[in-house]
């Protein structure tokens, strides 16, 4: 399907009024929503992604684990074909810009819904509008979200400093408030999250310019040689941390290309020594055990470069494991 969804009539969902998934006894209803954007990344084929992972049942594995799961649908979104390129510093802007706007009125009416937004994409630009629905929702409250970002790149570049224009690598600068007005403002307001309540775990390829952004934005980093030297546990606890002291609870935004492409080889911008299977599942487990979790994002699953849809399916695992999957 993809049809854009009418919002005052299918989005009726995400938050609880407590924070985060609890446990086995009381789950919260999940809203899942696709965002086949295709429009933030130099290579084609993410938006294929969000079909990917139905495809490897998430929906029904979810119902198995006892949660109540209506599935919105797709997100309507213009295909690079037949759209223009706009600004070089920052390919079709005005287009993921529109995108985000309708799919941040999707998740922010779910939230008032009390449901859990589950959202598919697309590239990393649809945190963009993820991120700014779940805030406007606490907003209204008088609450704000914590961020727990978990990606081989740290996403913190500006039109300024990109060297590619493309979108996909802004996101995450976009949410505290750096970059085009068109993508920081939504609701007429920025940041959407506090720097200090955001954490960015795994980054491992941070572009030449983008590394000042990162040093002096206030967001924590945790490199992949942070985790190799401290060990992923202690590296997710102090996350949580981050992101849950002073919040009513994080948003987590899980890049598929933070595992190493060993495991994870469909994946929109691979690169070399990420985390491991079983380190990915701790962390999404670590994440689930905090009962913090406000909503969350599976992003850049490419299938066409993927192998007997290996990443999809690990997608699929990661998010059970997040929602309370357990071996025992």
């Amino acid at each position: 399907m993809n049809a854009r969804l009418p919002v005052a009539q299918t989005c009726r969902a995400v938050l609880q009024d407590r924070a985060g998934p609890p446990g086995p006894a009381a789950k919260p209803r999940i809203a899942l929503i696709g965002a086949p954007l295709d429009l933030g990344a130099g290579r084609r084929g993410v938006d294929m992604g969000v079909s990917a992972i139905r495809f490897a049942n998430l929906g029904q594995r979810l119902s198995e684990l006892g949660y109540a799961v209506e599935d919105l649908g797709n997100l309507l979104v213009e295909q690079p074909e037949r759209a223009p390129a706009g600004p070089t510093t920052a390919h079709f802007l005005p287009q993921i810009a529109s995108a985000c706007a309708r799919l941040a009125e999707i998740v922010e009416a779910a939230a008032r819904a009390h449901k859990l937004p589950l959202v598919l994409g697309g590239d990393h630009s649809v945190a963009i509008g993820t991120i700014a629905g779940v805030a406007k929702h606490l907003r209204a409250k008088r609450q704000s979200l914590g961020l727990i970002w978990i990606d081989a790149h740290a996403d913190m570049n500006t039109p300024e400093t990109s060297p590619s224009g493309n979108v996909h690598g802004m996101p995450l600068a976009c949410c505290i408030g750096q970059g085009p007005r068109e993508l920081t403002h939504h609701y007429n307001y920025a940041p959407k999250v506090d720097p200090a309540h955001v954490a960015l775990v795994g980054v491992r390829e941070v572009d030449q310019l983008e590394k000042p952004h990162v040093r002096n934005s206030g967001v924590r980093a945790f490199t992949m040689r942070d985790i190799d030297e401290r060990g992923l546990p202690a590296i997710m606890k102090e996350a949580i941390r981050i992101a849950s002291e002073g919040t009513a609870g994080f948003h987590v935004s899980l890049d598929m290309d933070v595992v190493d492409p060993h495991e994870a080889p469909g994946v929109g911008t691979a690169v070399r020594g990420g985390i491991t299977y079983r380190e990915a599942h701790l962390a999404m487990e670590l994440i689930c055990d905090s009962r913090r979790m406000t909503s969350m994002e599976v992003v850049e699953v490419n299938p066409v470069i993927d192998e007997a849809n290996r990443t999809a399916i690990l997608a699929v695992e990661l998010v059970m494991s997040a929602m309370g999957k357990r071996i025992l």
